[in-house]
């Protein structure tokens, strides 16, 4: 299952005055996003920046949102059902965040239960919604929209530039931010002046890990005074996509219909977390194929045993057999010819047959008719006969071992049944 994994530009932060020219440049350029295709979501196979249009396509797309574009809330979760939950978060939190609630958009802590604290995401709902857009117009439809940096332990501080899968010319881009993100959440500010340092947890924890975008690694180091790994954009894009979150909810969880939930619902399948699943199906299913072709093995094999054990015996009993083509009839055959040397009334024999009738049938009631094809008796009842009559002589030929049938016509046709 394939992955494509992108970065959605960091939403600007325009002044009054260049928000008008900003906007007529954003919706006449195209824009660029940075992207890394994964064969499984963990390796990189291939990563750049292009337009929406020449982004590959993939099983499963992923967009990661800058750290500057959410605010994080931990909150008690409210008890509310589905519907009425992000009305709950908005009116919780319409003293916390700066925008009108009805303008931002919520997401909920993927682990998170009523009654508990939680953790939840706030950004631009009109901002994420023009994003998710223009990329299904170019027939890039999202399944997860993912932070960069989450609420996490150990702690992590991450170097980066400002313009976050920007413009790289864009001016801002010369300034280095810091995202710090701990247990207790997530901050970014600019490494300048002696505050940002003020900032930071004193003495600074062991534990604490630092990494950086190659082109702020070195200022990163010479700002922070001690060693930073360097972690690259695609890197870092293919850690983000690990994560349990998913941004898409509510009003914006994707609508998936006819063949698209059908393509979900196998993507889904075919991820990551359900590795275990499908392993244990294929070794259940080969398991019992296995199995099934053992037991066809084995019944086949007795089976030819029998044959071979009829054919002794037929050979056994009538050495004059050389051919056998079925020991069964073979065996019936030479017995009832013997038997018919010798004399003996066979059970299919007219005697055979008159006998059992006469055991039944009314002496004083004589039949209308008799009639003998080797094989069968048929008689005709007298006239005055009715069903019920018919029914009980055929009862009693049956208990004597002896099949009867009535045909359309009211006769009755008697043969020996077969023998077991």
């Amino acid at each position: 299952m394939s992955f494509l994994i992108l970065q959605l530009p960091a939403r600007a932060r325009l002044s009054a005055e260049s928000a008008e020219s900003e906007s007529g440049k954003s919706s006449a350029a195209s824009k660029e996003y940075d992207y890394v295709l994964s064969p499984d979501g963990q390796t990189v196979a291939r990563h750049g920046r292009c337009v929406a249009n020449m982004l590959p396509r993939a099983d499963m797309v992923i967009a990661v949102m800058a750290p500057t574009d959410i605010s994080w809330h931990r909150l008690v979760l409210p008890k509310a059902p589905g519907g009425r939950l992000r009305a709950a978060l908005a009116g919780m939190l319409e003293d916390a965040v700066l925008d009108d609630p009805e303008n931002l958009h919520f997401a909920v802590d993927p682990m998170g239960r009523a009654g508990l604290q939680s953790w939840v995401a706030v950004c631009d709902h009109t901002w994420l919604t023009s994003q998710l857009m223009a990329l299904e117009k170019a027939k890039i439809r999202i399944q997860r929209v993912v932070p960069a940096v989450c609420p996490d332990e150990p702690a992590t501080a991450y170097f980066h530039e400002a313009a976050w899968g920007g413009d790289a010319e864009d001016s801002s881009s010369n300034e280095v931010l810091l995202t710090w993100s701990t247990s207790d959440g997530v901050a970014t500010w600019p490494i300048v002046g002696g505050m940002a340092h003020g900032l930071l947890p004193d003495p600074v924890p062991d534990q604490i890990r630092f990494f950086a975008t190659p082109p702020v690694a070195s200022p990163a180091e010479r700002w922070l005074g001690r060693v930073v790994t360097v972690q690259t954009q695609a890197e870092h894009l293919t850690l983000a996509a690990r994560s349990m979150w998913n941004l898409l909810q509510f009003d914006l969880t994707p609508q998936s219909k006819g063949l698209y939930a059908l393509s979900d619902q196998w993507r889904r399948f075919m991820g990551v977390q359900w590795r275990p699943v499908r392993m244990g199906l294929v070794s259940l299913a080969v398991a019992q194929l296995v199995g099934l072709n053992l037991w066809a093995l084995n019944q086949e094999r007795m089976l030819k045993q029998k044959r071979a054990e009829m054919v002794t015996v037929l050979k056994q009993a009538h050495p004059q057999v050389q051919y056998v083509q079925d020991a069964v009839v073979q065996m019936q055959k030479e017995t009832d010819q013997m038997r018919a040397a010798a004399g003996q009334v066979g059970d299919s024999d007219l005697e055979s047959l008159m006998a059992a009738a006469a055991t039944v049938w009314p002496a004083d009631q004589p039949s209308a008719s008799i009639q003998y094809d080797g094989v069968a008796l048929t008689l005709t009842p007298p006239p005055t006969w009715g069903p019920s009559d018919l029914e009980q002589i055929k009862m009693r030929l049956q208990a004597a071992g002896v099949m009867a049938d009535v045909g359309g016509d009211g006769r009755l046709t008697l043969r020996r049944a077969a023998r077991s």
